[in-house]
Formats: C-alpha cells, structure tokens, sequence
C-alpha cells in the first residue's frame, strides 16, 4: 500500500466540500488503485487527507491525469497558504488498518529517532492494544521516509476516546513508544470524519 497525505489551513470550507463531492463523482472512478481516504477538517480548520493507493506507481499515474490536476488546480484555492505532501512508500496497518465505521478519527504526526524499532515495537503491542483499547477500530501508520510519520487511529465515539486515553496514560506500552519520538506529536482531531 501507499499513502499520500495532504494537509493546510483551509480557508474555503465550502469550496473544499464541493470539490470533495466532484471528486468522489468524476475523478474516483477513474483513480488507477485508490483503495479509499480517510479526511476530514479540525475544529480550528487545518484539514488532512491520507489518499491509500495499491501502489507508489497508481498515485503518480492519478496526479499526472489531466482531469485529476484541473481538479487540484482548482481545489487549491481552498487552502490558505502553504500545502503540505507526505509520500508515504511504508505502511503499517495495526488491528486491521483504518476501519470505515469509525465515528472520530485521530490524526498523530511526528517523528521518531528510530523508525525500526518503533515499527517493531508496534507490531509486537498489537495485541495489548487491542485487549486494553476496545473502542479503537484499527490504526494506519503511514512512514514519510525521513523519520517522520502520520499515524490515523480509528474510533467508536470521540467519548470513548478520551476515556480510553485518560485510563493508560501511565500504560507501559505507551511510554515505550513515547521514549522513541522526537519533539513533539501533532494532533489532528476529526470529529466529522469522511472515510472512503
């Protein structure tokens, strides 16, 4: 699988919206490998997209379609500034990778000192995350090459979420993780999730 993550300030939410709608009507069915999306806009208004295609080589073949950059050119003026890519080539699908029954999704970006270590540390947690997060529905890990990554954990409820959050804060698994990340983590809640 590869990932592409999109992300800005939105300053035209209405426009972003219609050109989500026409995406989804005239330029998916013709998207070579899209495997679906997980979107969606903060309530302070930064929006991120996680586009799953089947392969490096379909994302590239989508961007360079004539009627895929009309329709970029076009929905970029629903941004207000810089617009940021992430080209994800390693990805990592735990408890079943991103799951469309999700009613919040959290959005985590960061960067670790050790990419293979934290992979394999999130393998081998799978499990206790499972049995000691029931209202996570599965998460998405995508790798941005550098170090850096944006990680989409899948919800049953934002309530839930927070509960869940709050009761292993002090959880040994998570203090692992939280020992190979550098700097701070970005969050991105999205309380009106759009999943494809």
């Amino acid at each position: 699988m590869f990932i592409q993550v999109i992300q800005g300030t939105i300053a035209d939410a209405d426009l972003l919206r219609r050109q989500t709608e026409r995406w989804e009507r005239e330029i998916e069915p013709g998207a070579p490998g899209f495997l679906g999306s997980t979107s969606g806009v903060t309530p302070d208004g930064r929006a991120i997209l996680l586009a799953r295609f089947e392969s490096e080589a379909d994302a590239r073949t989508n961007s360079d379609r004539p009627e895929q950059v009309a329709w970029w050119n076009e929905t970029e003026k629903a941004f207000g500034g810089t617009v940021t890519f992430h080209d994800c080539r390693q990805v990592d699908a735990l408890l079943g990778g991103g799951s469309n029954r999700a009613r919040f999704v959290q959005v985590i970006q960061g960067r670790t000192n050790d990419q293979a270590e934290m992979r394999a540390q999130l393998r081998a947690a799978e499990p206790q995350i499972g049995d000691r997060r029931p209202e996570i529905l599965g998460m998405t890990i995508a790798w941005h090459g550098d170090g850096g990554f944006t990680e989409a954990v899948y919800f049953t409820s934002e309530e839930q979420a927070r509960r869940g959050e709050e009761a292993t804060e002090q959880d040994e698994v998570r203090q692992d993780l939280m020992a190979l990340i550098q700097g701070e983590l970005t969050f991105f809640d999205l309380p009106q999730p759009e999943l494809r």
